[in-house]
């Protein structure tokens, strides 16, 4: 399932921002649709299936960072095969940190390594 979730990214168009998921994403971790939109185009991004939050829809959890160095946690889904629709985001925890300055530094020091 991960395997093509990238081409699956490179291949979106946008985002799908809407009343549902706008307004909840911002008030509940005060993450702007902006810096969610930065994470999924800045490098790395780590993506990881969503098992069990995949029983109606695909889903995945990915780590990526702002142009402004926040750190992001974020879950989302695939609309319409083209717009990334995010379902929730947030600062990332101690052990995602870990994990996405590791994949980093591998990424800094050979960028066409798979982090």
């Amino acid at each position: 399932m991960t395997d093509d979730i990238y081409d699956r990214l490179a291949r979106c168009e946008g985002f799908d921002w809407g009343e549902g998921n706008a307004p909840k994403v911002q008030a509940r971790h005060d993450v702007e649709p902006g810096e969610c939109e930065q994470a999924f185009v800045s490098e790395p991004l780590l993506v990881f299936a969503d098992p069990h939050h995949s029983q109606h829809e695909e889903r995945w959890r990915a780590l990526g960072g702002t142009l402004g160095g926040r750190r992001l946690h974020l879950g989302f889904t695939i609309r319409r095969k083209v717009l990334i629709r995010v379902l929730t985001a947030r600062d990332m925890n101690r052990k995602e940190r870990m994990i996405y300055e590791q994949a980093k530094t591998r990424f800094e020091e050979d960028p066409d390594v798979q982090v």
